[in-house]
């Protein structure tokens, strides 16, 4: 058997990932499945750390459209994610995998602090590292965050999973003829805004040379296929 091409990935999911219908909630039937998706690479013998979304529980852009501060819209977002960090824990679990929750916001009593060393310590063990409340700070996405993630724990390559098979010239929804890209470098994908990452992000990866594999997590085998080495089942962004 081929060997894998990466050691170490952090895997950048949406709040979406756990939701059911709607896209709303959380769904213990969608965290069952992703996580029986993310063993079929941890059996791989891969590292895996992961930053979660909250779309599913929180958008502040509802709170700011109502007048609330962003401040406090974007640490309710922050606090969202950890619910979702720690469902995604318990469907790890269930699966024979053992995780641990770090958050960014130091909540003791529910999870770790987010340090460093201890991160990169359990991954080293084997135990997948989900970290939660995204930079611990407010105008900071959660792509921001897995960025940063990334970079710190010297993982090989940043998955974003989305449910569209890669990066599009236009939206492949409304533009049938959206032309897909294989393969695209950091300064087109910012100049073209093509809303893979958020701009900050893109940048932080340019700058520290941190490729990224933009790909549809839900098609059966894609991630698989990335980590193998086959970059058809997604769209790389590197130098």
């Amino acid at each position: 058997m081929a060997s894998a091409k990466y050691d170490r990935i952090l895997l950048k999911l949406s709040g979406e990932a756990m939701a059911g219908e709607g896209n709303f909630g959380i769904d213990p039937h969608s965290a069952e499945d992703l996580a029986t998706t993310i063993k079929e690479i941890y059996d791989l013998n891969i590292q895996i750390a992961i930053v979660i979304g909250a779309g599913n529980l929180w958008r502040g852009t509802v709170g700011l459209n109502h007048g609330m501060d962003r401040t406090t819209a974007d640490h309710m977002g922050m606090l969202a994610t950890v619910m979702n960090a720690l469902a995604l824990a318990d469907a790890l679990k269930r699966v024979g995998i053992d995780p641990r929750v770090q958050t960014a916001i130091e909540m003791r009593a529910v999870a770790e602090p987010y340090i460093r060393g201890r991160a990169i310590r359990h991954l080293e063990k084997g135990r997948v590292v989900i970290l939660g409340a995204g930079t611990g700070n407010p105008y900071f996405t959660t792509d921001t965050a897995a960025a940063l993630r990334a970079m710190e724990i010297d993982a090989d390559l940043l998955v974003k999973a989305t449910k569209v098979d890669g990066v599009y010239e236009t939206d492949p929804k409304t533009d049938p003829s959206a032309r897909r890209f294989d393969t695209i470098n950091y300064i087109d994908a910012l100049n073209m805004g093509l809303k893979v990452l958020d701009g900050t992000a893109l940048t932080l990866c340019m700058e520290n040379e941190m490729p990224i594999v933009v790909l549809n997590l839900w098609q059966p085998g894609s991630l698989k296929k990335i980590i193998m080495g086959d970059t058809s089942a997604g769209t790389l962004i590197c130098s």
